[in-house]
């Protein structure tokens, strides 16, 4: 989905810069001019070269870091009222899973923190494993599981009490390609099931114009949005990845970025 009315904004980014070290020798300015509206249930990526701040502006998002300037919203929220009111769920490039805690008790973590009894958070750890397709690792410890599977559950992990935004750091950066695109195409069926927005940091262009209803696409640093092209390929599958019309909007991600390099 890409189209949206204001009521339905699950993020809105307000004139955001962020300068880390400010007034200071090593002043960087990580990003600037930030205006951004990202609409309920749509999946939208961020692409851009290294260092022009996609991981940033994602942590801003998820405040994990303050705006310099500008304001962050989630759902109608300051961010950090969004993060109390645990309104997002987080997944990085590594799946961050405890080697001492079983596939199903990692998946309940955030349930245990939260208070939830523990028949309800056995019940809910096995809706996720069935959601993901694991429904017979839940006994396992992560070192017993491939890359991919690993990243199944941290998904599941992160999508476990239900979060209304799923943020995603370069979540399949370490896969190898055929166990990427396996779940590019996992990410978008959980991603369709549960209606949960997503907004997804990557270095691809394949990746970001299969997954993603738009992809926002930033400049070298500062970053600023430079160009945000809009992706209407219909439901994904693999004979998508050979299709014309998905060659064609690679191809206008990649001009994109090739643009903002230029006029860098």
């Amino acid at each position: 989905m890409s189209g949206y009315v204001e009521s339905e904004a699950a993020v809105v980014i307000d004139g955001v810069d962020k300068v880390f070290n400010a007034g200071s020798l090593d002043e960087v300015t990580a990003l600037s001019g930030i205006d951004l509206t990202i609409g309920a249930g749509e999946f939208v990526s961020l692409i851009g070269p290294s260092g022009c701040g996609k991981s940033t502006l994602l942590r801003l998002i998820g405040d994990l870091l303050t705006p310099s300037t500008g304001k962050v919203t989630v759902f109608g929220k300051p961010a950090h009222g969004a993060r109390l009111d645990q309104d997002y769920g987080m997944v990085f490039q590594h799946a961050g899973l405890f080697d001492w805690r079983r596939v199903a008790a990692n998946i309940e973590l955030p349930l245990e923190l939260r208070g939830w009894s523990r028949a309800d958070r056995a019940a809910r750890s096995a809706e996720m494993l069935d959601l993901v397709k694991l429904p017979d690792f839940g006994g396992h410890y992560p070192r017993q599981l491939s890359g991919g599977m690993q990243q199944r559950v941290s998904i599941a992990r992160a999508l476990s009490f239900q979060p209304k935004l799923l943020l995603m750091d370069e979540p399949f950066g370490a896969l190898d390609e055929m166990t990427r695109e396996h779940m590019q195409l996992e990410l978008l069926r959980i991603w369709r099931e549960t209606g949960t927005t997503v907004v997804f940091v990557t270095h691809s262009i394949p990746e970001s114009t299969f997954l993603s209803s738009r992809v926002v696409v930033l400049s070298p640093r500062p970053g600023r949005i430079n160009s945000i092209v809009d992706v209407d390929l219909g439901e994904r599958t693999d004979d998508t990845r050979e299709d014309p019309a998905f060659f064609a909007k690679a191809t206008e991600v990649r001009e994109a970025l090739r643009a903002d390099e230029v006029g860098a």
